[in-house]
């Protein structure tokens, strides 16, 4: 069973697609948008969350303040799971379903620039693909966006596109999770989101805020 962690809709349980997914798990997305909270990139954002699965993760995101989120997955099955989860939750003013490719998703313009991206890519999609997904997410970016990518803890680093540059990376359990931001020209852009490095993560959050800048 997946849950909505915490926010409006805590503790709903979601549905899960049957297979040729891999969700997240209740006590990484605890330890993601804790950090996220500690980030200041949830209220009132704009979310775009990628291989959405069962849309736990952009779910999360509106559950605990953002605007809205588009939640892009093509799997025909898995995006049927994301609509029934949205019409059961009372979230279809704020939550968009797109059944689509990633990457043909990104490679359209954006309305609005992304505050937040969440990028957590099936284990099939290989490190060349996923760098093409990230480089059409990078100009279509608020300069103040986080942009977060999920992997496999033995996974190497995602090839950030220009302009694009990591300030931190923790790792809970078996997962790997970067962050990531536009690079600001002349400044240090990692300066107030902490130190980056590779942290053991808390489910509780403690961790993110021990290391938050």
């Amino acid at each position: 069973m997946t849950r909505v962690v915490a926010g409006t809709v805590g503790g709903r349980t979601l549905d899960v697609p049957p297979k040729g997914t891999r969700p997240t798990s209740e006590r990484v997305r605890e330890a993601l948008f804790s950090r996220l909270g500690h980030l200041g990139v949830l209220d009132g954002a704009r979310v775009l969350d990628l291989y959405a699965g069962s849309g736990a993760l952009g779910i999360e995101a509106v559950s605990r303040g953002a605007a809205h989120a588009t939640l892009v997955e093509h799997a025909r099955v898995a995006a049927d799971v994301c609509r029934r989860n949205v019409r059961a939750l009372g979230l279809t003013d704020r939550v968009a379903v797109v059944a689509e490719r990633a990457e043909r998703f990104v490679g359209r313009p954006a309305v609005a620039p992304w505050d937040l991206v969440l990028v957590d890519p099936p284990y099939e999609v290989s490190d060349d693909d996923l760098a093409e997904v990230l480089l059409g997410v990078a100009g279509a970016l608020d300069p103040d966006a986080v942009l977060v990518v999920e992997r496999a803890a033995r996974s190497t680093e995602p090839t950030w596109p220009p302009g694009v540059e990591r300030f931190d990376v923790r790792a809970y359990g078996d997962t790997r999770v970067w962050f990531a931001e536009p690079a600001h020209a002349g400044s240090d852009s990692g300066a107030d989101r902490g130190p980056e490095g590779d942290h053991d993560g808390d489910a509780d959050g403690e961790d993110a805020a021990a290391h938050r800048a």
